[in-house]
């Protein structure tokens, strides 16, 4: 009984561990920009992790897209590959561009996501993976500079949030 105890315990340990963020901040902001960095561990190879980051569909939130539809966004990881959301009546927008793909090891994305879409900033969203025993340590920094109607300070907090709650879905296991 107590070894089944123990062993409930230390499950319960791990798939908390799993369940929430290992880090997660705002490193610095000011009126013109921010730094946010989240981490966390993710089920898996970092090839399989890579993959889940290429199928954005099945873990960004539909309540942060334009159309209301998760099905309607793609990410291609290829230098030059986009981030992109299509419209159902056609149009759509290109959330980020690839610059840097790196498979199973990193992703750097430019753009300005959201709201900041509207703003004269530049962001820079770098995504890095790294095997540790039968986890991948997904490491998120997202940098946003420029012009952001002196509220950069404001904004970090709200993309903080939304970053983390992308974070989070995307190391729910079946995504």
């Amino acid at each position: 009984m107590q070894k089944i105890i123990a062993f409930t315990i230390a499950l319960s340990t791990v798939a908390l561990t799993l369940a929430t963020p290992a880090h997660a901040k705002v490193v610095s902001a000011d009126a013109h920009g921010f730094e946010i960095v989240h981490e966390k561990l993710v089920t898996g190879s970092p090839g399989d992790v890579w993959s889940r980051i290429g199928r954005i569909q099945s873990w960004w939130s539909k309540d942060h897209s334009y159309s209301g539809n998760a099905a309607n966004l793609r990410l291609s990881l290829v230098p030059g590959g986009c981030f992109c959301e299509s419209f159902p009546g056609g149009g759509g927008i290109e959330h980020m561009r690839v610059t840097y793909a790196d498979p199973g090891k990193r992703a750097v994305l430019s753009g300005a996501l959201g709201p900041l879409l509207y703003e004269a900033v530049a962001g820079s969203m770098d995504i890095e993976l790294k095997r540790e025993a039968r986890v991948t340590r997904v490491t998120l920094r997202y940098r946003v500079a420029g012009f952001a109607r002196g509220n950069g300070t404001a904004m970090a907090l709200g993309v903080d949030q939304v970053i983390g709650e992308q974070m989070t879905r995307l190391a729910k296991p079946g995504r």
